[in-house]
């Protein structure tokens, strides 16, 4: 194998990848304007709740309790409903989030120290937003009780109470963002390696200058080894790039070492990049390759524990995540930003990343020589 025209092609990629202008944008702005757009608009937290209240007892009490959901910045009632249907409509045209229904004894019940009723409807139509909205709803209510009961009989009832102090490691706040962009920065990756690789081939193929390739005193090994080079830079630049983002944009708290983060990236483009030369050296045109490209990479996102818990799918479907190298790398960067664990905590990881990655690329190699042959 011979370094020297290894570099040489990996010269001519760089040449021909910066030749085309249309190229520059989509290697350079394009995982910033994504993790931006992505950053912002994946988000689980709760700061508008919109209310419909019915109020049928208009009572001190029942205006107690609706200063208990205004009082902070959460909730905002926005409809004041005069019937129960009016309520159901609201719902029902998703105007609001939320419908709190007071009964008309309320006030009454609270005075005689009965259990007085609330009825909370929440709109389940996103099942994940509909449980948060449904967490503050009782935050509120257990806070309201607790005020009630001390001003009525002037002292905290602690009877059976369990005192739990509840802390949350790593991302004390629960802000969404720190769980989502490090996620965000991982598949970003996959998603650019994935797509310019899987085109390298072709793009020689139908630019007729594969068969001058063929004919160069280049091997098969070193014209891949060549091929891919050029894109495992600008993948670890563009981790780079977008890795400075969530630090310095997002305020996304990079707890661990660098260099095991550079290393997880090495190992992972390892897969993503194996990946994309099978699908090259499969596909006949850039078209077909983009589309199966995109195969790849939807079972890759749904499959990877980015969004869905891989421990609430099906035993036959976790034992297929064992089989995405993005699965392996999400636990890596989240370890590194949040928790600052290293190869000591996340070796199995970085095992697993290893072993795909050289499995898919021998295999890419493997079937690319077929090719040349």
């Amino acid at each position: 194998m011979s370094w020297l025209r290894i570099r040489e092609m990996v010269r001519k990629e760089f040449i021909q990848l910066f030749r085309d202008r249309k190229n520059r944008p989509i290697l350079i702005l394009s995982p910033l304007i994504q993790l931006l757009v992505f950053g912002y608009v994946v988000n689980y937290d709760i700061r508008d709740i919109r209310v419909a209240l019915l109020d049928q007892s208009l009572t001190r009490e029942s205006r107690l309790l609706t200063d208990s959901f205004t009082a902070g910045r959460i909730f905002r009632i926005t409809h004041l409903p005069g019937t129960p249907g009016e309520l159901e409509t609201l719902l029902l045209a998703a105007k609001v989030d939320l419908g709190i229904k007071i009964p008309p004894d309320f006030g009454s019940r609270i005075r005689r120290g009965d259990t007085a009723a609330v009825q909370v409807i929440a709109d389940g139509g996103m099942s994940n937003m509909a449980s948060v909205r449904i967490a503050y709803t009782t935050m509120v209510i257990d806070r309201f009780n607790a005020e009630l009961i001390q001003e009525l009989y002037g002292r905290e009832l602690k009877y059976g109470k369990i005192d739990g102090r509840i802390r949350t490691w790593y991302n004390p706040n629960l802000d969404s963002q720190h769980f989502f962009v490090p996620g965000i920065v991982a598949f970003l990756v996959m998603l650019i390696s994935l797509l310019m690789t899987s085109i390298a081939i072709i793009k020689e193929r139908e630019a007729g200058t594969m068969e001058q390739l063929i004919v160069t005193p280049l091997k098969p090994l070193e014209l891949i080894i060549g091929k891919t080079i050029p894109y495992t830079i600008i993948a670890i630049g563009q981790m780079g790039m977008v890795t400075l983002l969530a630090l310095y944009w997002f305020e996304i708290p990079l707890e661990g070492s660098v260099f095991a983060l550079f290393l997880a990236t090495c190992l992972f483009l390892l897969s993503t990049l194996g990946i994309g030369l099978f699908i090259s050296t499969v596909s006949k045109t850039q078209q077909q390759a983009m589309m199966t490209t995109f195969f790849f990479i939807l079972p890759f996102f749904m499959l990877s524990g980015f969004v869905f818990p891989i421990a609430n799918m099906p035993t036959f479907v976790q034992w297929l995540t064992y089989l995405n190298p993005l699965r392996y790398f999400l636990v890596i960067i989240r370890g590194i930003f949040l928790k600052g664990v290293g190869l000591h905590i996340l070796w199995p990881q970085y095992a697993a990343l290893a072993v795909l990655g050289i499995a898919v690329f021998t295999g890419a190699v493997g079937r690319f020589r077929k090719r040349l042959d």
